[in-house]
């Protein structure tokens, strides 16, 4: 489980420091084309997405677990799959933080 949070975290990073990233020329092509580096970004969020769902989704089962007293599943372990899907959750919320400063600040610069 700690591998995986940890590469949530570094996809997470990998989010926010290309939402800081502003590209050098503004051009805006008439039709909108999609390239493998918007297809990759694409899929690198759906996943990063997918993932913190996951999580939410764990933290549940296994809160609902030791609620109807399954042997099965510790306390401790329902504890730190909560503190796993809220973390995701706080750093999702921040990278959306960033893309949305992001977008204004594109959309602020004059043409």
């Amino acid at each position: 489980m700690q591998g995986q949070g940890h590469s949530l975290y570094q996809e997470l990073q990998s989010l926010a420091s290309q939402a800081r990233s502003v590209p050098s020329e503004l051009a805006i092509p008439a039709i909108p084309e999609q390239n493998s580096s918007q297809a990759d970004f694409s899929a690198m969020l759906k996943g990063a997405l997918d993932k913190v769902n996951g999580l939410q989704g764990e933290s549940r089962q296994l809160s609902t677990a030791v609620e109807m007293g399954d042997p099965k599943v510790s306390l401790a372990q329902a504890m730190i799959a909560g503190q796993k899907a809220s973390l995701a959750f706080e750093a999702t919320v921040q990278v959306r933080t960033k893309l949305v400063e992001a977008y204004k600040e594109i959309m602020s610069m004059p043409v």
